[in-house]
């Protein structure tokens, strides 16, 4: 399994709002360059939620094409309909996905036993390993730690992204977690406690921007250097929490847009920031710019 920064990479868009596929090989370059442990498409900050199965399955095999194996490529390819999760599961293995990132069926808010159901179809129907994804914050669904335990001991079912910011839900997680079935932490404001807790990595907004500083923070700490890999985290922190005063992806976007990578629009519904937030955005940005440049 992974361990390190896997990006929560962003879809880069034109003006008209369709996928950029030249912009996005250079983010690809970009991030292999840095040292990210690996790409992590179609989640929450890639705005999938606003894509066509046609498009998705697109950049996917763009994808898998430009990285070549140099770093694993994770998919999100969940729905909250089992159906179309398996459909999408399977298409997206097909084109080049080495692994899965599964999220709760948001939404329909399933009790354990449709919840354990639901992943394990899902598992059953790739050869690809599954990861998968806990955050009721966009869902308004958990997976309880029960469940999790069950799940864990499924053989294709190998990971848990923990994104709830509720660190005694990860304690409950911590003595499930194996060489077999590890978690990463789905905030970047507390990516040391999780680490702490056993977490491999991070599926990080922060490394959009940051990729190198992000993968030595896990690695550092994963080799013992628990003070460099803290100073690290503590140093950014008011440009983390920056990147998250509005719904994600919109400010990691504007960012990015404000230090040249010209990433191009949002879709709707999601918009421009508020105009407050995207003065403290500039400048929190100009504060670290010669880091970020």
């Amino acid at each position: 399994m992974l361990s390190g920064s896997l990006v929560a990479i962003i879809t880069p868009m034109n003006e008209d709002g369709s996928i950029n596929f030249d912009k996005m090989g250079e983010l690809i370059e970009y991030h292999i360059e840095n040292k990210t442990d690996g790409i992590v498409l179609l989640g929450t900050t890639g705005e999938a939620s606003t894509m066509t199965f046609e498009e998705e399955k697109e950049l996917v095999a763009f994808a898998a094409e430009k990285i070549a194996k140099r770093v694993p490529l994770v998919v999100g390819s969940g729905s909250n309909n089992t159906s179309t999760a398996v459909e999408n599961s399977k298409a997206f293995a097909e084109n080049g996905a080495d692994m899965l990132l599964v999220v709760t069926p948001y939404y329909n808010r399933a009790n354990d036993g449709g919840m354990i159901r639901h992943f394990e179809l899902i598992a059953n129907s790739v050869n690809v390993p599954i990861i998968l994804y806990n955050v009721p914050g966009r869902t308004g669904c958990s997976l309880s730690p029960a469940v999790v335990e069950v799940l864990s001991k499924h053989p294709n079912i190998n990971g848990i992204k923990e994104a709830s910011g509720d660190i005694s839900y990860a304690v409950k997680l911590a003595p499930l977690l194996s060489e077999d079935f590890v978690m990463y932490s789905g905030n970047d404001d507390i990516i040391i406690p999780m680490l702490s807790l056993g977490a491999r990595g991070v599926i990080s907004v922060w490394a959009n921007i940051m990729p190198k500083e992000v993968h030595d923070l896990v690695t550092l700490y994963l080799e013992g250097k628990q003070k460099e890999a803290l100073a690290i985290q503590t140093g950014y922190l008011d440009l983390v929490d920056v990147l998250f005063c509005e719904t994600n992806p919109i400010p990691v976007k504007h960012a990015m847009n404000e230090l040249g990578f010209e990433v191009g629009p949002l879709r709707m519904p999601l918009g421009e920031m508020d105009e407050p937030n995207y003065r403290k955005l500039v400048a929190t940005i100009d504060k670290y710019k010669e880091v970020l440049s």
